[in-house]
């Protein structure tokens, strides 16, 4: 559904990037997509939280990196976010899962309750509890969300991990030949996790933006300064592009094929 107002444990419900450049980024993004922007101050810092709009909806967040991680060459990227009921209760799953935390739980104000963990295969994933602040209100509309998934080391022991720390159930299938992982609240698929091509990168989950054109989009992204990973491909599900805007940080965009 393009307009949500909740999100059920288990659902990827928020975005935001994570940039060294963070004006550079909104105006890529923002002629991109067509985003504007509300630059939410940052409580007790000088940083803003750059809440990304898409016709009435909110679609995600663009902020600065720290100083800390540029001077750790941490590179700028896109995080996931899973929703949960219970953050806390959530955490305490996450260590005999075969995880790691790597934030612990916080609240942002009465936006939510957050934290960040690592899971068994190197990736990180945010976990948000909502208060005021559901998530993305806007998906599946060009310019906004439409897919999360996983590229995992083992894609078996990541998913027996979000089983356990989020209740999610996983579905085997192939699609040319490379397994996939079909991760599903109820009968509802909500994400995916797949091996990582050749083995290369670190784990880590992907977004993807759904689009009118995946090609004119992609030509565009790269007369903008970014650059194409992967040009325009045709997959089962639609036309899809790996992209990276001009800081680095990755994204996918995909034509949904028209059922």
């Amino acid at each position: 559904m393009p307009v949500r107002s909740s999100y059920a444990q288990g659902t990827p419900n928020w975005i935001d990037l994570q940039t060294p450049d963070q004006e550079a980024a909104k105006a890529f993004y923002g002629e991109l997509f067509g985003w504007t922007f509300d630059d939410q101050p940052t409580p007790d810092t000088d940083a803003v939280y750059s809440m990304a709009l898409k016709d009435d909806g909110v679609v995600g967040a663009i902020s600065a990196q720290s100083a800390e991680s540029i001077a750790q060459n941490v590179p700028p990227m896109w995080n996931t976010y899973i929703a949960v009921d219970n953050v806390d209760a959530a955490m305490a799953r996450v260590d005999a899962a075969g995880g790691k935390v790597a934030m612990p739980a916080f609240d942002v104000m009465a936006a939510g309750r957050m934290a960040f963990v690592i899971d068994p295969t190197g990736a990180p994933v945010g976990l948000w509890q909502a208060k005021e602040h559901i998530g993305a209100t806007l998906v599946n509309e060009p310019g906004s969300l439409v897919w999360n998934d996983l590229r995992a080391d083992d894609p078996i022991v990541a998913a027996a991990f979000y089983a356990a720390v989020f209740g999610l159930t996983g579905d085997s299938q192939n699609w040319d030949t490379t397994p996939y992982i079909s991760l599903k609240v109820g009968d509802e698929t909500v994400a995916g996790i797949s091996g990582r091509p050749g083995g290369e990168g670190p784990s880590g989950w992907q977004i993807y933006f759904a689009v009118d054109d995946t090609e004119a989009v992609a030509a565009k992204a790269q007369a903008l300064g970014g650059t194409a990973i992967v040009e325009p491909t045709d997959t089962p599900i639609g036309p899809m592009a790996t992209l990276a805007d001009p800081q680095g940080a990755v994204f996918n965009v995909i034509s949904i094929a028209a059922e």
